[in-house]
């Protein structure tokens, strides 16, 4: 029987010294993990040249021959070991600059080697620096195949000789010894239903492939597995939690609910606000705990949604909470919905860091009595001493920015844990919502409200600078307001906040006192005076504000048309697509306007045509997911999720869709994997959930 948990100290081919620089430089401590080390690209090793077929554009080749001759060739430093090779049509040289003495006493002459490496082409004659070389009579033994693997690898490794050549030895020695015990991890179903090829048989084809055919087969059984035990992971999980995590029941749609919308909505919903809203009202009533992701971009009306849901609490009784990231999102949302609740006598809070002790202690006193009925607030609601008397619902703005053990805390504040809703205005493309939010309930409000005109978006040269001024003043002369955004990059910050500064200098020149009035806010200013900055622009005291991305999240200005970004090519997609959320708010068209240099990247281009060409944020999220890949567009709380060992989220959305729809089936038909045929299944999920506990029911 052979150990798969078996250290790699002890395989064949590897040892002390190499087991420890594969541990510190791939993370590969056994068996397992070695076996499911795969290559990261092929080279064709199908055809054998002989050296009259060569051809100065021939890159790497395989050649049968013999070494005829070896000699040293002293140059500057040290020496060259170099090589006659023959075949039955003609001859070349092989060429090493280092190792020499090693390879001299190893290279045997006469004996039939065949070689493969990278051409050179120089005076006429071909040689080749540095190639792999297999006596004919192993090459010949060995599994490797008419394509090569080419394993990942690092500067450390080929410094201490743990060369390809080196590893693929390894894993072949390994193969031949775990092939007769690899167990088949999907059922005989499955394999039929898709024709795979079994465990075996792709772990050796992925390795060292017979053919471009059974590489491709192997490649799609292991995307199609790494996906299906991802899925089958949090559909179980979301099914445990519906089953065994008890919500409270909003049975009641009463008052609080029926008022506000026959009388508190000054507009109708959406056709999407109202399916968004029949689903939670569903969740609500099911008896299990909500667990939902609320997508919408931005001015899609997700805070009505939010509003109404907690309106739900209240009318059955309960309590509710909106946790934002920043003092700023807060108090906008707290401003917004005092508003819209100050005629149905509902009690509303604000806590942030800057609440002042006082205030503080009333807040605690009245969630604990339960007289306050709505708090909205920062992470200052995450407080220990923050204690709600009946919390029956938590609504989460801009989840990404709130880590799991913090989400958790809301948890923590009842008995049985509130309802959550999360609310994100970053619309998640759907392949990747399927592999990280797998284990949420997701809805979309993928409709604007009516009246809204979707921002017309244009990308302008840094030569067209002036007409841009003139514009801007046009805009300005109708009693609008503009925004002018800089990036600030951490590596860069002295340069982006020389720029900031050099802009700002620049407009006030082209916009001078007292015909014009200019807002300046940016990270290093003290919070209190980016507030007042801000405040003067949000009050129409100022008509510009140049500003650094801190705008991004949690200013309101209906009456700002124009939204100039500079160094547009600077920034990500999403970036691009929040700061064009800030304007558009009001009933007036407005404008966003992308300044660039001449000189732009194929990625820089297509982030801008993007952004010029669509307002739909699924959309450009999708272009993002393809140009930045998914470990970038999750942070970090949810990279593990998409730690994937083969398998690509862009690439490979066929096979994911397959897996998610095959993995629903089968739990559908067989919730704890009890029935005969899908034992291999339950056997592989056990040991996969083993070793990763990444999946929590906190979302």
């Amino acid at each position: 029987m052979f150990d798969f948990d078996t250290n790699i100290t002890y395989l064949t081919g590897i040892g002390p010294a190499k087991a420890l620089i594969l541990q510190k430089e791939m993370g590969v401590f056994n068996a397992n993990q070695l076996l499911n080390l795969f290559p990261n690209r092929y080279v064709d090793k199908s055809k054998m040249f002989t050296i009259r077929e060569l051809q100065a554009g021939n890159t790497e080749v395989q050649i049968k021959g013999v070494v005829t001759e070896l000699k040293e060739v002293k140059q500057k430093r040290g020496s060259r070991l170099v090589a006659t090779f023959k075949d039955e049509t003609g001859r070349m040289e092989l060429v090493w600059f280092r190792s020499n003495r090693w390879l001299k006493s190893g290279i045997k002459i006469n004996e039939p080697y065949v070689i493969f490496g990278k051409l050179n082409f120089f005076n006429g004659s071909f040689s080749m620096p540095h190639p792999d070389m297999e006596l004919e009579v192993n090459y010949k033994k060995s599994i490797a195949a008419g394509l090569q693997a080419v394993y990942p690898s690092t500067e450390k490794m080929s410094a201490k000789g743990f060369n390809n050549k080196v590893m693929s030895k390894a894993i072949q020695h390994l193969i031949k010894e775990a092939y007769p015990f690899i167990q088949e991890t999907l059922s005989d179903e499955i394999l039929e239903e898709y024709n795979l090829l079994s465990k075996k048989e792709a772990l050796l084809h992925i390795h060292f492939p017979k053919n471009q055919e059974y590489l491709a087969r192997a490649q799609k059984r292991l995307k199609f597995e790494e996906f299906f035990f991802i899925q089958t992971q949090l559909i179980r999980n979301k099914l445990v939690r519906q089953d065994k995590i008890k919500g409270f029941v909003f049975e009641q749609v009463g008052a609080y609910f029926n008022d506000f919308y026959q009388s508190g909505l000054k507009f109708d919903l959406t056709g999407a606000q109202k399916r968004v809203l029949k689903e939670i009202r569903a969740d609500l009533a099911s008896g299990a705990h909500m667990n939902r992701l609320l997508q919408g971009d931005v001015g899609a009306g997700k805070t009505i949604v939010a509003l109404l849901t907690m309106l739900l609490a209240l009318d059955n009784h309960f309590q509710a909470a909106i946790l934002a990231p920043t003092a700023i999102l807060a108090t906008q949302h707290y401003q917004a919905i005092s508003e819209l609740v100050a005629p149905f006598n509902i009690s509303v809070k604000l806590l942030t860091g800057a609440t002042k002790t006082k205030e503080r202690r009333v807040i605690h006193e009245s969630l604990e009595d339960g007289s306050l009925q709505i708090l909205i607030g920062t992470h200052a609601v995450l407080e220990d001493k923050v204690v709600f008397k009946n919390l029956g619902l938590a609504v989460i703005d801009e989840q990404h920015r709130f880590g799991v053990a913090q989400r958790s805390k809301m948890w923590m504040k009842n008995k049985l844990p509130p309802h959550i809703l999360i609310m994100t205005a970053t619309p998640i493309p759907r392949t990747l919502a399927m592999s990280a939010y797998g284990d949420l309930d997701v809805s979309v409000i993928d409709e604007l409200p009516p009246g809204r005109k979707p921002v017309q978006t244009v990308h302008r040269f840094d030569s067209a600078r002036l007409r841009v001024f003139k514009f801007m003043r046009d805009e300005i002369a109708k009693g609008r307001q503009v925004y002018v955004v800089y990036p600030l990059i951490e590596e860069s910050e002295a340069m982006d906040y020389k720029d900031l500064q050099d802009g700002y200098e620049s407009i006030q020149r082209e916009f001078p006192l007292p015909d014009y009035r200019i807002s300046i806010v940016h990270g290093k200013m003290k919070p209190e005076d980016k507030e007042y900055e801000m405040q003067r622009f949000v009050k129409g005291e100022t008509q510009i504000m140049v500003a650094t991305t801190v705008i991004e999240v949690g200013v309101n200005v209906p009456n700002a048309s124009v939204m100039i970004i500079e160094s547009a090519e600077r920034f990500g997609l999403s970036q691009l697509h929040q700061l064009r959320g800030r304007v558009g708010r009001g009933a007036d068209q407005s404008y966003c306007i992308l300044m660039s240099g001449v000189k732009l990247s194929n990625d820089s281009k297509t982030r801008l045509e993007t952004m010029v060409r669509t307002s739909d944020g699924f959309e450009i999220a999708e272009v993002d997911l393809k140009l930045r890949g998914p470990g970038n567009l999750m942070g970090t709380q949810q990279s593990g999720v998409l730690n994937l060992k083969i398998a690509d989220l862009v690439r490979d959305s066929k096979e994911l869709h397959m897996a998610r729809n095959t993995a629903l089936e089968l739990l559908r038909e067989d919730p704890n994997l009890e029935m005969a045929k899908n034992l291999p299944i339950k056997n592989a999920y056990q040991q996969i959930h083993k070793r990763t506990s990444i999946w929590a029911n906190i979302s």
